[in-house]
């Protein structure tokens, strides 16, 4: 599998300001109220594409990362982060992690990450949610390519 980050350097150095993270929630809100608002969910995913970084939950090893995924409708869906602390808190709240064990996090560097996250395609991956489930906002993977 095509699982091998472009970059797997600390997530933390490279995290979003709060103007941004609050910019993501704010267009989320905006896409809950209006759910076939297409150009509210557009401008979602033009957020989370202005990202300088994904962080991603790693499930494999060091040397081999494999990032989280969850069960979709429609197939495997691909967990992204905008922030090593969103990723740390599902991560923990969810019993991937104990919460007294630290969270094994890689990241992958945008535009980058766009062509990483698509070529799971090939492997049955249907989409990717961002900072699930606070968010939990998802976009079919071809439908990244329009973000490049």
């Amino acid at each position: 599998m095509t699982d091998q980050p472009a970059d797997s350097a600390q997530p933390a150095t490279r995290e979003p300001s709060a103007d941004t993270l609050a910019e993501l929630h704010r267009l989320n809100d905006v896409c809950r109220a209006e759910p076939g608002n297409i150009d509210a969910q557009i401008a979602l995913w033009q957020a989370v594409a202005r990202l300088k970084m994904w962080v991603c939950i790693n499930r494999g090893t060091a040397e081999a990362p494999r990032p989280y995924m969850i069960s979709g409708e429609r197939g495997p869906i691909l967990c992204i982060f905008s922030n090593g602390e969103q990723a740390t808190e599902t991560a923990h709240s969810s019993g991937l992690v104990p919460a007294t064990e630290p969270v094994p996090l890689f990241a992958v560097p945008l535009p980058e990450a766009l062509d990483w996250a698509m070529s799971f395609g090939e492997y049955g991956v249907v989409g990717v949610t961002i900072d699930y489930p606070r968010i939990g906002a998802w976009s079919p993977l071809p439908n990244l390519a329009q973000l490049k």
